[in-house]
C-alpha cells in the first residue's frame, strides 16, 4: 500500500470511483482516452466473485480481461447508484447494471433474483484506486439455478 501524500475530498474519490466504472462501460478505456489500469495505483487489489484477489496492474489486467471476455456489453445504471462515504479513503458505490454475457443478456430486476445488483469498495488515495472490492452475482445469464431450489417456487407471499 502506497503512502497517501495528497489529500482528497470525497467527491474526489467519487470521480475517481465513476471514471472507473464508466471505463468498465467502455471496454476498458478511460474518458481521455487511457488504460482502465491507469486508474490504479501500482500494488492496488481488485476482488472479483468466483476469481478472486487480484493483486498488482498484471493480475488486475489479468482480472479484467477474463471478466471482458466474457461480456459482450455492460452499462452502468449512473442516474440510480447510491454512495457511502467513510470519511476517510474508503467509498461505497452501489447500483444495478445491464448488458449481454456470452450465455444472454441480463438487466437488475428481470427477473428479481438475477443478475445486475452489485457492490462495489473503493479505497481511493493520491487519485488512484488503492483497492476495489466487487461484489455480485457473477452468473450474469442466469443459467445456474439448479442448485438453488427456491428458485422454483413462487415469489415472497
Amino acid at each position: 500500500m502506497a503512502v497517501a501524500t495528497q489529500t482528497m475530498t470525497d467527491e474526489q474519490r467519487k470521480s475517481v470511483a465513476l471514471e472507473y466504472l464508466k471505463a468498465f462501460d467502455n471496454a476498458g478505456v478511460t474518458s481521455t482516452g487511457g488504460s482502465i489500469l491507469d486508474l490504479f495505483a501500482d500494488d492496488a487489489q481488485v476482488y472479483f466473485p468466483k476469481w478472486g484477489i487480484a493483486e498488482g496492474k498484471e493480475s488486475i489486467g489479468r482480472l479484467f480481461g477474463d471478466i471482458g471476455g466474457t461480456l459482450k456489453s455492460i452499462k452502468h445504471d449512473y442516474a440510480s447508484f447510491n454512495w457511502v462515504f467513510s470519511g476517510g479513503d474508503t467509498i461505497v458505490a452501489e447500483g444495478t447494471s445491464y448488458g449481454e454475457h456470452q450465455d444472454g443478456a441480463w438487466r437488475a430486476g428481470v427477473p428479481d433474483w438475477g443478475a445486475g445488483r452489485w457492490c462495489d469498495v473503493f479505497e481511493v488515495r493520491d487519485f488512484l484506486i488503492q483497492r476495489c472490492f466487487i461484489y455480485l452475482d457473477p452468473d450474469y445469464a442466469g443459467g445456474d439455478t439448479a442448485r438453488y431450489p427456491w428458485l422454483d417456487r413462487p415469489g415472497p407471499a
